[in-house]
């Protein structure tokens, strides 16, 4: 099993040098992967959670990761799609990659805060074909070298996006969600499959849905990778077994604080229990 960590970019830290400092332990201590969160604005369950504190940058935060580290996959946990343009993630993602020798790990959702898509101007109500398109395109900027799209949400010719990634023919792409639209666009569109808060037992049931959208696109193989995202102090090692019986080949956990030194020892307390070491042996 392999093993992630996601920063609390989220969760008000005051200096975003801290947050940083946790993923750079993350990556010492032996986590494979250290992911960030998407949100533009301090609004809904964001608010709640926040009110004027920081939520940091997610991008700018994983760049800023991938700089002071040089081993772990560096993933987005997600970046909500209406939220953003696909002409300019491409270019700011292949950057990114080629930046970090390759090793980013790009986690796609819909998004679920109606509140914050209406203040930023961004579809809700269609956000599922806006999304659908949205990686489409993606893939065709970074794996053509000159790319047409017609679609309701997005339509060109012609256009010409450089750098392509390091990451050939482009970086993994994991689809957030747990819903059957979500399952199926995993299947037609996506690398991998990154949900939150599923059981083995949840996560088991949903997998059929996702192979079977797979296998009717000509995609056999598909979730090459199977991303669960959990709290930390939810998960024992022998959870961690039934999650990989069921074909799940990540557990990513974070803590729900901003107290930086609480993390900091829930790292170490939780690669001690789990058997993560730098040597990678599990």
């Amino acid at each position: 099993m392999k093993y992630g960590f996601t920063v609390p970019n989220n969760f008000g830290v005051d200096d975003p040098a801290d947050v940083v400092g946790l993923a750079v332990e993350a990556e010492e201590l032996g986590f494979d992967s250290v992911w960030v969160n998407h949100h533009v604005l301090n609004v809904g369950y964001v608010w709640d959670r926040l009110g004027e504190r920081p939520y940091h940058d997610a991008l700018v935060t994983l760049t800023w990761i991938a700089a002071h580290t040089s081993r772990v996959r560096l993933g987005t946990s997600v970046l909500v799609m209406p939220y953003l343009h696909p002409m300019v993630l491409a270019k700011q993602l292949a950057t990114l990659d080629r930046l970090s020798g390759g090793r980013l790990v790009v986690g796609l959702g819909v998004g679920s805060l109606p509140e914050e898509n209406e203040l930023l101007g961004a579809e809700y109500d269609d956000r599922g074909q806006l999304s659908n398109e949205f990686i489409e395109v993606l893939d065709l900027l970074w794996t053509q070298p000159s790319a047409d799209y017609k679609g309701q949400h997005y339509s060109f010719e012609g256009a010409v996006s450089s750098p392509k990634p390091l990451q050939q023919p482009r970086p993994p792409i994991l689809i957030g969600g747990n819903r059957r639209p979500a399952l199926r666009r995993v299947g037609r569109l996506g690398d991998g499959w990154h949900p939150m808060m599923l059981t083995p037992e949840s996560a088991a049931k949903r997998l059929p849905v996702i192979r079977e959208a797979a296998d009717a696109a000509g995609r056999q193989g598909i979730p090459a990778e199977v991303s669960v995202r959990l709290t930390a102090n939810e998960l024992t090692p022998e959870l961690a077994a039934e999650y990989s019986a069921v074909g799940v080949t990540e557990l990513v956990v974070s803590w729900n604080t901003g107290d930086v030194a609480e993390i900091s020892a829930g790292l170490q307390a939780f690669a001690a229990e789990h058997g993560i070491t730098t040597s990678g042996d599990r």
